[in-house]
């Protein structure tokens, strides 16, 4: 018996892609749809608080908000977006490449801001859609009164981006926050 034959053949990563019957360098609902659920495995999702922008996580990472007055769905030419998925995915992939790569919040909420608008896509929605419903809450958040911000919120995004007047307003809200649960 010939040793090759009994030695496994490698296979190039482009027959592994074939052999599995799926190419994994195109955007694909399914595998965008698989990485979501993956992230949501390993963390908590929260939707009760006040979000300055709509979205951010916990300073461990661990816990991802959305803000509670943003809906969880909008309609798009007759057809209903549920908008938590993408959010999910977006913030996760931004706080990784903050964390483990070190990135600036600018560098990585860009590659993050790609990856949402490629699940949006992905999930045959117009990024121009979701992007508009998408900024109509953001300028609704900002007017908002911040009651319940989480205390563990990551402030760096914030502080990066140089938004004093915002920072001002959350970590006044954090410290009410802090007050009333001291109180309990």
């Amino acid at each position: 018996m010939n040793k090759r034959t009994n030695q496994r053949r490698k296979m190039s990563p482009i027959q592994t892609r074939r052999s599995s019957g799926r190419n994994d360098t195109l955007v694909s609902t399914d595998m965008l749809t698989h990485a979501v659920r993956a992230i949501l495995s390993r963390v908590t999702l929260d939707r009760t608080r006040d979000i300055p922008y709509l979205a951010g996580y916990s300073r461990n990472g661990r816990t991802i908000y959305i803000d509670r007055h943003l809906p969880r769905s909008f309609m798009a030419r007759g057809k209903r977006v549920s908008v938590d998925r993408f959010l999910i995915l977006h913030e996760a992939v931004e706080k990784s490449l903050l964390d483990q790569l070190g990135l600036r919040y600018q560098h990585a909420h860009q590659i993050a801001l790609r990856a949402e608008e490629a699940a949006i896509r992905a999930a045959g929605v117009s990024w121009r859609d979701y992007d508009r419903f998408m900024q109509g809450f953001i300028k609704e958040a900002g007017d908002e009164t911040l009651e319940r911000l989480p205390l563990d919120l990551d402030i760096k995004p914030y502080r990066d981006e140089h938004d004093t007047d915002e920072l001002r307003r959350m970590l006044k809200a954090m410290q009410r926050e802090r007050s009333r649960r001291d109180r309990r």
